[in-house]
Parts: structure tokens; C-alpha cells; sequence
């Protein structure tokens, strides 16, 4: 089992659209967990010991998550900061190939390859979480972004994974619809 350091929640509930006016709530849950990583400060062409972390994680927080959330997800997301002594791949490794599987799990499915970034970071960097329809990639009005971070982490041996759900699109969304859009 992958020891983490800490795991920290962020929970949103949207009141108000941008103009202050009130709109149906939105609401919105970040899970992350800040843990060692087993391969930082050196070159490893074997990723597999970081493609398991992210799978036992997502089995542990994303349901979690989605038990937060109180409501049914429509929209998901995830993301990595590797600290400075690891590289970007490390966190590509925690997130892609096996970290998916359970968040669809959770969330009772999903069509949609969910968004994802990654990078490189210092102790309190933030990153934009993007958070897109489970089921329908073309659907604008679920495009929406969490910016994110962990006051202490990533340290710099360290990797932060989060990964987020929202139970409808953003407040007063007027962008279009995309051509599968319903």
C-alpha cells in the first residue's frame, strides 16, 4: 500500500453565476494525495512502479471523492505536480495508464478520455485541474477548470495526484454547444 503523506480535500459549491446573480449550484470535489516518489532523482525507463500507485489511489479516493461530491458526477478530471527532483513522465505515470479505470468506476462510468495535466512544480505551485463530461467530450458547457495546490508539497522527492468531480457543467455557460452536444 502507498504511504502518503497527507491527503487534503477541496470542496466547491457554487452559488452565484460570475454577475452574482443565483444559478442552480454547482458543486465540485478535489481529492489529492501528496506521497513519496519512488523514483525521483533519477533516470528510469521502467514507469510501472508509478502506474501501480495511481491505481491503488484511484481505487481508495476517487470514491471518496464521489461520496463527497453527494451527487451524481457528470463531469471528471485529474492532474499531478512532481517535485523538483522527479520528472514530468513520473507524473504522466501516476495519472494515465491505470488511474481511469476507478474514477469511472466511481463516477458509474464514462465515455470520455478525461482531462488531464501534469507538471513540474515547487512546494505550493498550483495547477489547473480541467474537468470535462464524463460521457460526452463535445459538451462545452462542462469545460471548466479547478485550480489547485498543496501549500507544502510536492517537496522535491514528492508527487501531489488529484483528481476531481462536479455534478454539472459551469454556472451560465454561453460558449455554444459542440456539434454532439445535447
Amino acid at each position: 500500500m502507498t504511504k502518503t503523506r497527507k491527503t487534503v480535500v477541496v470542496r466547491e459549491l457554487i452559488e452565484t453565476d460570475s454577475f452574482g446573480e443565483p444559478c442552480e449550484p454547482v458543486s465540485r470535489v478535489a481529492i489529492a494525495a501528496v506521497f513519496s516518489n519512488p523514483l525521483s532523482g533519477r533516470f528510469e525507463q521502467d514507469l510501472s512502479p508509478l502506474f501501480e500507485i495511481g491505481a491503488e489511489l484511484g481505487q481508495r479516493l476517487a470514491k471518496q471523492a464521489v461520496a463527497l461530491l453527494g451527487n451524481v458526477p457528470v463531469s471528471y478530471g485529474k492532474a499531478a505536480i512532481v517535485g523538483t527532483s522527479g520528472d514530468m513522465e513520473h507524473g504522466g505515470a501516476v495519472i494515465h495508464p491505470r488511474l481511469g479505470a476507478p474514477m469511472r468506476a466511481a463516477s458509474g462510468g464514462g465515455e470520455a478520455v478525461i482531462p488531464s495535466n501534469v507538471k513540474v512544480g515547487a512546494a505550493g505551485a498550483s495547477i489547473d485541474l480541467p474537468l470535462g463530461h464524463k460521457d460526452n467530450p463535445w459538451s462545452f458547457d462542462h469545460f471548466d477548470t479547478m485550480t489547485l495546490c498543496i501549500p507544502d508539497g510536492p517537496a522535491p522527492h514528492e508527487i501531489v495526484m488529484f483528481l476531481a468531480y462536479s455534478d454539472r457543467g459551469r454556472p451560465l455557460p454561453r460558449c455554444g454547444k459542440g456539434p454532439m452536444s445535447t
